[in-house]
């Protein structure tokens, strides 16, 4: 007669089974219209959030400019992030739904650059993204955010939103060191050359500043630090909105990349498990990769 085994006995002598793979996030990555070069930046927004082993990303890429609107309705549902690298012509009142829908009931959202001069006239999306510029935004659309003895705090006063001066370097100041996105990073780091925006405004509701950076006028630029990195939750969804990013040489300012990459994890999951590297860039010396 055989003995019968133990049940512990049987689970040992059972082959071991490899350990479930953690699943990949997926994020939604439109393009297809915007006043910046996105057909060159595009590859590298999609190629971050691959590097990082997080993600699997699909791109979505709009009708050009005077295409037919109408029929581009992407599916949001079933992305956990979708990232904005686009600044064209409105979309469909369906399509605006179907996106404020996906928001509202946790969809992540990662707002790049110029993404933030979009849809001037939507108010969802101005909600969404906390603070923006150019498309003839002015006070109506909502205040600026100035820092005044270590708050942000809302200036009404009437004026266009959104300018830049010239293109640099410059440095980006941590303005929140407990965010899981920036937890960890030096108290200042220099940033290759870029876009420093300024005069954004919006409705700042729920909006939670990470980073900024001093317009200076010598640069032709306001005097004032102005809000760069910043968060804020719209319905269920959490939103991470960056300023930096013009250009391919800014998306390679490694400091660019971390942010990113760090952003969209926490959108789409509330947690940041991505370490520091170590050539992030100190406050002496820009940090790039090819």
């Amino acid at each position: 007669m055989v003995p019968m085994l133990s049940r512990r006995a049987l689970l040992a002598a059972l082959p071991a089974l490899p350990a479930l793979a953690a699943r990949k996030r997926s994020a939604l990555l439109i393009d297809g219209q915007n006043n910046h070069a996105w057909a060159q930046t595009t590859p590298y927004l999609k190629r971050y959030l691959e590097e990082t082993g997080l993600f699997t990303v699909t791109v979505s890429t709009t009708p050009p400019k005077g295409g037919d609107m109408e029929a581009y309705r992407p599916k949001f549902a079933g992305h956990d992030i979708v990232v904005l690298n686009y600044n064209g012509e409105d979309w469909s009142k369906a399509t605006e739904a179907d996106f404020v829908k996906y928001v509202r009931s946790g969809g992540g959202l990662v707002v790049v650059h110029a993404a933030n001069n979009a849809f001037p006239t939507w108010p969802e999306f101005n909600e969404m993204i906390g603070l923006g510029g150019w498309g003839n935004r002015t006070e109506k659309d909502g205040p600026y955010l100035r820092l005044r003895e270590g708050k942000w705090v809302p200036d009404t006063q009437p004026g266009r939103g959104g300018s830049h001066g010239n293109q640099h370097e410059y440095l980006v100041t941590l303005r929140d060191p407990n965010h899981p996105i920036t937890k960890g990073l030096p108290a200042e780091w220099l940033h290759a050359k870029d876009e420093l925006y300024d005069r954004l405004r919006g409705p700042a509701k729920n909006v939670r500043i990470l980073a900024s950076a001093f317009s200076d006028k010598a640069t032709r630029g306001t005097g004032e630090h102005e809000p760069l990195i910043m968060v804020l939750s719209y319905g269920k969804g959490r939103v991470f909105h960056t300023c930096l990013g013009h250009a391919v040489e800014a998306m390679q300012s490694v400091d660019f990349i971390v942010t990113y990459q760090r952003g969209a994890e926490w959108a789409a999951t509330g947690k940041v498990t991505q370490k520091l590297p170590a050539d992030f860039p100190g406050k002496d010396k820009v940090s790039s990769r090819p």
